[in-house]
């Protein structure tokens, strides 16, 4: 878990003036420090610096342990909400057989299910640097298979000695997988 970074409050606020908002967002202008804390602690709350770089900081007067727990359960919430993309890689020679490349395309769908985008790579060796087509043969024949799962994300290029490519799951307009 992420810390909520920690702001100044009460006496740990150094500045001589601040600008000060109440308890319910009203501002009650500039004024020096000790007066805000005053008025935080006769309303039994916290004097929290909000905006330390405003010139003067801005502090608000508010319960801080149930300010942190709020910033929390947000943070929380938004991790919630966010998915996260995988890469899953499959790699091949430009002279792979039929079977091997089924059996390859098979554990791709599985991927493509799950929601992951896949790196295909056909790597070259040697002399086969002189046959790049044949690795673009593969590629295509690879997503010939996998067509009606998914789309490329990246069309194939050379990569060094290997030539790649990226394919994600198709998705259907509710943006679930199809």
């Amino acid at each position: 878990m992420r810390h909520i970074k920690e702001l100044d409050i009460n006496r740990g606020i150094r500045e001589k003036e601040v600008r000060l908002i109440d308890a319910e967002g009203n501002q009650l202008g500039i004024m020096p420090t000790t007066q805000a804390l005053s008025i935080a602690e006769e309303a039994d709350l916290d004097l929290v610096k909000v905006a330390p770089t405003a010139k003067p900081p801005v502090c608000r007067i508010l319960d801080y342990g149930k300010y942190k727990y709020e910033l929390q359960k947000k943070d929380k919430e938004a991790r919630k909400n966010q998915k996260v993309i995988r890469v899953k890689e499959i790699k091949m020679t430009p002279n792979i057989e039929t079977h091997d490349l089924d059996v390859k395309a098979s554990k791709a769908k599985e991927f493509l299910l799950a929601g992951d985008k896949i790196k295909v790579s056909v790597r070259f060796r040697g002399r086969q640097m002189g046959h790049t087509n044949q690795g673009r043969e593969v590629l295509d024949a690879f997503f010939e298979v996998l067509e009606d799962l998914a789309v490329i994300d990246k069309p194939a290029k050379m990569e060094g000695r290997n030539m790649v490519m990226y394919i994600m799951p198709k998705t259907t307009k509710g943006g679930q997988n199809a």
